[in-house]
């Protein structure tokens, strides 16, 4: 007689659970295959180029003022948490403004999809304004 072993079901169920484990995050919630281009940051037009996209869920990539960039971002919506940051390295006269772009890019904690625009926040006030590109 042969008996049965308890830790399949269990094994069982692991799987499908993580199988159906959907994309929570803002990348769910309308801002997936959508270049988003940032417009203000903190008030103020921002008059270089920089951009986001959310290539993959759990992932993000753009461009800098001058480097290309790529992220973890697996938070739920509608928060927002840019990790394990990297970019290229490549030097340009921009380098200050990409720095100031990064580290808020890093400071956002809050996102909020609408209307073909892409808003990231903090509870200390700071903005990122993006829209989608065209």
């Amino acid at each position: 007689m042969q008996k049965n072993n308890p830790l399949i079901p269990i094994g069982l169920t692991c799987l499908i659970l993580t199988a159906c484990r959907s994309d929570e995050t803002v990348s769910a919630y309308g801002a997936a295959n959508i270049e988003w281009r940032l417009q203000e940051m903190d008030g103020q037009v921002f008059t270089s180029a920089a951009t986001l996209r959310f290539s993959e869920p759990g992932h993000i990539v753009g461009s800098a003022p001058c480097n290309t960039y790529s992220a973890t971002m697996d938070a739920p919506y509608p928060w927002f948490d840019a990790q394990q940051l990297s970019l290229t390295r490549m030097a340009c006269n921009d380098l200050t403004i990409e720095h100031q772009f990064l580290q808020a890019l890093q400071d956002m904690t809050l996102s909020e999809v609408s209307a073909g625009t892409l808003i990231l926040s903090n509870v200390a006030g700071r903005e990122m304004v993006f829209t989608a590109a065209e």
